[in-house]
């Protein structure tokens, strides 16, 4: 299996040429990975394709989209709690005024800190009653609400986002195998235990039994092995 950093290259570089990119590669790197992962990500990206991740999804991707999928975020555990009512207040404006692709929508999603984000969507729950996720109504064919969306979940709760990706890719017609190996590879030696006990509370059946139930032969079987079962 390839290094991590050059596995995440690889999956980034096939997301971006993707006719319908998948961003959630893209929501994963910069929203659950570490900053060191990242930052290796994007050395073995150069390094594979002599071109940086930036200067690819420039070229592939455009508009918004392009914006909200932005690779940089600062890296801190500082909260300003004035900051956060004021961009809480902000967003729910933009969400009221169905500006979903605001500037100010972007550049906030883009460019704060994980924590600070977490802090700013803790306090718009406490100011307007519901999770942010609720009012961002979701238009399936809008591939930039569904990236901001999945953006906050991964902020929110990593494991409840992994979680409902997983139940989906194996809920499809045919099962969306490069959805379901990407989750149980990339989180195989990191939360995939947390991810497989979520699945069951909310599932009452085990990841291993449906994704034994829906793959089959050497995939079904290479699954299996990094869940943990023997076979």
């Amino acid at each position: 299996m390839a290094d991590p950093e050059d596995r995440d290259a690889v999956l980034a570089n096939v997301a971006m040429k993707q006719s319908n990119t998948d961003y959630a590669v893209f929501v994963e790197l910069t929203c659950i990975c570490s900053p060191h992962e990242l930052l290796a990500a994007k050395g073995g990206y150069h390094a594979r394709y002599k071109h940086s991740i930036e200067e690819d999804l420039s070229t592939y991707l455009s508009g918004d989209l392009r914006k909200a999928l932005g690779i940089y975020r600062y890296d801190g555990q500082e909260i300003d709690a004035r900051l956060a009512k004021s961009e809480a207040h902000i967003l729910h404006n933009c969400i009221n005024e169905k500006a979903f692709n605001h500037e100010e929508v972007i550049r906030i999603l883009t460019t704060r800190s994980k924590a600070q984000l977490l802090a700013t969507f803790n306090r718009y729950k406490d100011e307007y009653g519901a999770s942010i996720t609720k009012h961002f109504v979701n238009d399936s064919d809008d591939q930039y609400l569904a990236a901001v969306r999945a953006t906050i979940r991964c902020i929110i709760d990593p494991l409840k986002y992994y979680e409902k990706v997983v139940r989906n890719a194996l809920s499809k017609p045919g099962t969306d195998e490069e959805t379901l190996t990407r989750v149980i590879v990339t989180r195989a030696e990191k939360d995939l235990k947390d991810i497989k006990e979520l699945y069951y509370k909310r599932n009452s059946v085990t990841l291993d039994h449906a994704v034994s139930k829906e793959t089959s032969g050497d995939y079904k079987a290479f699954l299996l092995t990094l869940l943990g079962k023997e076979i």
